[in-house]
């Protein structure tokens, strides 16, 4: 569903009602009544504007669907996306028309799923236009720099624990969780555009970025679909930077009638 081309034809129909009951105004005696449908539909035109001015171009929320972005990010959280930070963009169409700044390393960035661009997924940019990423059991280096790391108490949750990490890439310091047990090679790589930009091994692998592309990980290294399977993410495929979660909310079903309903309001807040 493109929730952005609904808001537009509902924000272009409301403004033909509402334009339609101005002239109605002027038209009809003082004392007659517009029929209903469209004073209904004039009302909520200014309501639909708001939203769609603030959805498209300042701020937009999505929910984590899973735990590709973990420790970071959790499945159920609800975050911000900052949609002007990267450039002004035409809602419906996302052609960019103002540049503002470009995604740096580490940031926490929406976008379009290359190979199925009605889907939105998060992931961090590690690699921008240029970038030589390198992924040698389980060593992150950009441009030949290991990326350092630290060790951090093992990181549990739920049902599982992880070993967890503290990372700095650019100015961004995270944490990113790896399990012991998995293979440090990537396998069922998909044949992505510019592919032979990389090289794999059992080790890992090496992608150089081309122009205009962003190469993306999840932090959850080991359990994480990501640029290493489905290429590079194209520049007019960007959609913000996440900076905020504002609600986790979870649901859990015991059975069809018995339903836990979880809220961490620790959750809220900024993040990196």
């Amino acid at each position: 569903m493109n929730f952005a081309l609904i808001l537009f034809i509902l924000l272009v129909v409301t403004g033909v009602l509402y334009a339609l009951n101005l002239r109605l105004k002027k038209l009809r005696p003082a004392d007659a009544k517009e029929p209903l449908w469209v004073e209904w539909g004039a009302d909520f035109f200014w309501v639909i504007l708001i939203v769609f001015v603030l959805r498209s171009f300042v701020v937009e929320p999505f929910k984590i669907p899973s735990g590709s972005m973990t420790p970071t990010l959790l499945d159920g959280d609800f975050i911000l996306v900052n949609k002007f930070i990267y450039g002004i963009r035409l809602p419906v169409i996302d052609k960019k028309i103002i540049a503002i700044g470009e995604p740096q390393r580490g940031d926490v960035m929406v976008f379009r799923y290359p190979v199925n661009p009605a889907d939105n997924y998060i992931k961090r940019v590690i690699g921008v236009p240029g970038d030589t990423v390198t992924y040698d059991s389980k060593r992150l280096a950009i441009n030949g720099q290991t990326v350092e790391t630290t060790r951090l108490d093992d990181y549990s949750y739920k049902l599982f624990y992880a070993e967890q990490y503290a990372e700095k890439i650019g100015d961004t310091e995270h944490r990113l969780l790896n399990y012991s047990g998995y293979p440090a090679a990537v396998d069922s790589v998909g044949n992505f555009p510019y592919r032979e930009n990389c090289t794999y091994n059992a080790s890992g692998f090496t992608c150089t970025v081309p122009p205009g592309h962003y190469f993306m990980m999840g932090d959850n290294r080991d359990d994480s679909k990501d640029s290493r399977y489905w290429g590079f993410v194209p520049e007019e495929n960007i959609v913000g930077k996440a900076f905020f979660i504002w609600l986790n909310f979870n649901l859990t079903f015991k059975d069809w009638f018995d339903v836990d309903i979880n809220a961490d309001l620790h959750r809220i807040g900024s993040f990196k």
